[in-house]
């Protein structure tokens, strides 16, 4: 009997299903459990729903610059600077709104708790650099939010990438570029001092940068021989249950770009995975994380420093933890979603 082919299409297909799921493993990830439970190493795999998210990032960009570039004469600079200027735009226009708004809810409370801070020219500037770019993250490698501008910041070099891609396929192996970078920052040393502190960003990159590589793939609804689910269920489970060992045993022993670089055969394995489960699953169940997927950005905001540090406060155990969490996020994310809505199509019409 031959195994059907494996439709990479499907993976734009579910994409929104894939991105609910990916954030409901970010909240389980963020949701406190001691490290003595049995459950903590999967818990920490968690994680991985932020790399699912750049990988489809990826592939979403390629999608919208395939498209975007058919129509631009490659020989004009001032057409080719006017489709990188729109590309920007649209997605400064979905994010960044929701980002500055958020941004100026949780900064600006922190800031003022004491008025000194505003007779202090360092804490204004620092006051408007985390709102604005996050800077703390960039220069102290503080992590509240950090995804939203780790992300901005690969899709300032997203167009130059696909065009160098475009014009010359070879470079596609960048990727493995990006994979040794992530070597060098950890253990040369001149390296880890000047940038070793954004490690969890240089271990991201390069599966965002895979998702573009894979972008044509399935936008050309190429197949993948049906025999290979045997070689995915290898690669899906040697990552995983090797990542949940390392962070169920080793925990703060090991560098983590180490279990980030183990995420890259097990986002693209997990997705194939899904993608057959998504297939077979109710309409009603795919559509509820399809709606999940579809307020990421807004959840993602909401749900840690709104939301889940007050629901621990009343140390109601993981799992009850876990889904008042999801009960009082995605109403406000479906809010702010709303609202900020409104306010891109305003700026889109400006802009």
């Amino acid at each position: 009997m031959r195994i059907p082919d494996i439709e990479l299409t499907n993976i734009s297909r579910f994409r929104g299903e894939h991105m609910g799921a990916a954030m409901l493993m970010i909240i389980l990830f963020h949701v406190a459990l001691p490290r003595s439970n049995e459950f903590f190493g999967l818990r920490r795999v968690g994680n991985l729903g932020v790399d699912i998210f750049l990988f489809l990032s990826g592939i979403g960009l390629w999608y919208s610059w395939a498209k975007q570039r058919l129509s631009v004469d490659i020989e004009s600079l001032r057409v080719f600077s006017r489709e990188w200027w729109q590309f920007y735009k649209r997605r400064l226009i979905r994010v960044y709104p929701t980002w500055l708004l958020i941004a100026c809810l949780y900064y600006i409370p922190r800031y003022t708790h004491g008025l000194e801070l505003w007779a202090n020219g360092h804490g204004l500037i620092d006051l408007i650099g985390d709102i604005t770019i996050n800077w703390d993250f960039w220069l102290h490698d503080e992590l509240t939010f950090w995804y939203i501008p780790a992300t901005m910041m690969l899709y300032i070099f997203a167009p130059a990438y696909m065009e160098l891609i475009r014009r010359h396929p070879i470079y596609r192996w960048l990727v493995l570029v990006m994979v040794m970078w992530t070597v060098l920052v950890q253990w040369v040393t001149p390296i880890h001092e000047a940038v070793g502190h954004l490690e969890i960003f240089w271990s991201r990159v390069p599966i965002f940068f895979l998702g573009i590589n894979m972008g044509e793939m399935v936008k050309r609804k190429e197949t993948l021989d049906g025999a290979s689910i045997f070689m995915i269920w290898i690669m899906f489970l040697m990552s995983l249950l090797t990542s949940i060992f390392l962070e169920q045993n080793l925990h703060g022993r090991f560098p983590l770009f180490i279990e980030r670089l183990l995420y890259i055969p097990l986002v693209v394995s997990t997705i194939i995975i899904f993608n057959r489960m998504w297939r077979r699953t109710p309409h009603w169940f795919n559509a509820i994380f399809a709606w999940v997927g579809a307020l990421s950005l807004e959840a993602y905001l909401i749900h840690s420093h709104f939301v889940l540090w007050r629901v621990e406060e009343y140390h109601l155990g993981y799992w009850p933890t876990f889904f008042i969490t999801i009960a009082i996020t995605m109403p406000l994310a479906y809010l702010l979603h709303w609202v900020m809505g409104k306010v891109s199509k305003g700026l889109t019409k400006v802009l």
